[in-house]
């Protein structure tokens, strides 16, 4: 038996409809994802995601609405566990303090873990432009919803 491994993220969108992207390098590898990520054992949906935004952005949200749960299936590029995405439309509660680049893997510092946020416009933005296939995936439904 396979485990599984459930996921959430935050689809934060500013009013240039702009969809806030996370650059990360960890694992010795390069990605770029929507911020959020692991459900811990014992949290609900919402109570992980908002954790996730105050630990990778340092940022309170409100959750809006439900998005989008993966309908297919996904095994982690990381081992073998079959991937559950849960994403949500968020807002911020407060003005966003983030450093915002413009360009993808722009770190600043070193480290075994580095981490980047960029704003993409939501009608520019390429499947190509996340790397994970429900990420990739969300891009589309990005297109065809908003």
């Amino acid at each position: 038996m396979y485990p599984f491994n459930v996921r959430v993220y935050g689809l934060l969108i500013n009013d240039r409809n702009e969809v806030l992207i996370s650059d990360e390098q960890e694992f010795g590898q390069r990605f770029s994802k929507f911020p959020g990520g692991g459900l811990e054992y014992g949290e609900g949906l919402i109570d992980g995601l908002k954790r996730e935004f105050i630990e990778e952005c340092n940022m309170d949200i409100d959750v809006l609405q439900h998005f989008y749960t993966t309908d297919f299936f996904v095994k982690s590029i990381f081992n073998e566990a079959q991937l559950i995405s849960v994403y949500y439309l968020v807002k911020n509660v407060a003005p966003i303090a983030l450093t915002i680049k413009s360009e993808p893997f722009d770190f600043d510092g070193g480290g075994d873990v580095l981490q980047a946020f960029r704003w993409a416009k939501i009608e520019e933005l390429k499947k190509t432009d996340l790397t994970f296939p429900v990420d990739q995936y969300v891009v589309e439904l990005l297109h065809q919803q908003l």
